[in-house]
């Protein structure tokens, strides 16, 4: 298997007039994972993607996909498959055909029924796009992205409309079709999945990388928390804790494991009831509300 990053950005810019919209990015993503890209709106990232894909030209910098140029649509695109926030398809063309077009388009080798299969919408084959609900049309674009099952697949915003049993099954086909070896591109606005299912995390902020890492890598760049209440007739805590508005304590830590211990072990020692007690870790939420602070 081959070493080369399937997506190599190397001090990539983009500029419109004076507006710096990517300021000197670099990364990589490695055959086989599912890398995250997120940031604020605005942040850059739809601009970066779109010149991974191949539909803008970058003002400076090197993007190489499967080591070519992403320009190189003869070379690149047939394996590389993209869902959008919105494709667009002509209203007047049934599913069926909509998904053969695309197929055409591709120059993948697949078969229609095998992938509207896979997306539940082999009954609605013959509708017209025009009468699918949002959460079909979704599934519909995605249909489109993995048709052929392509060795890169972007996916952006893929999850918005669908129902839970219609988000699990499409990350299972996404599953399987790592499993098969194939590269995930995601933005989302759904931080949990990205906290479930990213290898790895780009976080962007005007125009540039803010942090990179694995989730653990980057949650861990702020305190873990503990909140707890505790009944009015109880003085003294043994550790040092805000008391939020609503009478909960809050301890920001980066010590989680002593600190929780020197807690419980004092509450036993006093006979006190820790109502309502959580511990854990910095969310990626959390992570991704400091950038606009930092």
């Amino acid at each position: 298997m081959s070493s080369t990053p399937v997506i190599d950005v190397e001090r990539l810019n983009l500029t419109y007039g004076d507006f710096h919209a990517v300021r000197d990015l670099s990364f990589q993503v490695e055959r086989g994972e599912l890398y995250a890209l997120l940031g604020t709106n605005g942040a850059g990232k739809t601009s970066t993607l779109e010149i991974i894909e191949g539909h803008r030209t970058a003002t400076s910098g090197t993007v190489r996909v499967f080591g070519q140029s992403p320009r190189d649509r003869r070379a690149v695109r047939p394996r590389m498959g993209i869902m959008l926030q919105e494709s667009g398809f002509s209203p007047d063309l049934t599913v069926k055909e909509s998904v053969r077009l695309i197929g055409k388009l591709s120059q993948r080798m697949d078969t229609v029924e095998r992938v509207l299969g896979v997306v539940d919408l082999a009954r609605k084959a013959g509708v017209k796009v025009s009468q699918l609900s949002g959460g079909e049309k979704r599934r519909l674009d995605f249909a489109t992205a993995v048709y052929g099952m392509p060795e890169l697949i972007f996916l952006d915003e893929p999850t918005t409309g669908l129902d839970i049993q219609s988000r699990d099954d499409l990350w299972d086909t996404v599953d399987r079709l790592r499993e098969d070896g194939a590269t995930v591109v995601l933005t989302t606005h759904y931080l949990e999945e990205a906290q479930q299912r990213a290898d790895r995390i780009g976080l962007m902020h005007k125009g540039a990388f803010h942090r990179e890492g694995t989730v653990s890598e980057l949650t861990r760049t702020l305190p873990s928390a503990i909140r707890f209440s505790l009944a009015a007739s109880v003085q003294g805590v043994p550790l040092q804790a805000t008391r939020e508005s609503d009478g909960t304590y809050l301890v920001e830590t980066f010590a989680l494991q002593k600190d929780l211990h020197t807690l419980l072990r004092w509450a036993q020692d006093h006979a006190v009831e820790l109502r309502d007690l959580q511990a854990g870790p910095t969310r990626l939420d959390d992570v991704f509300r400091a950038l606009g602070t930092d």
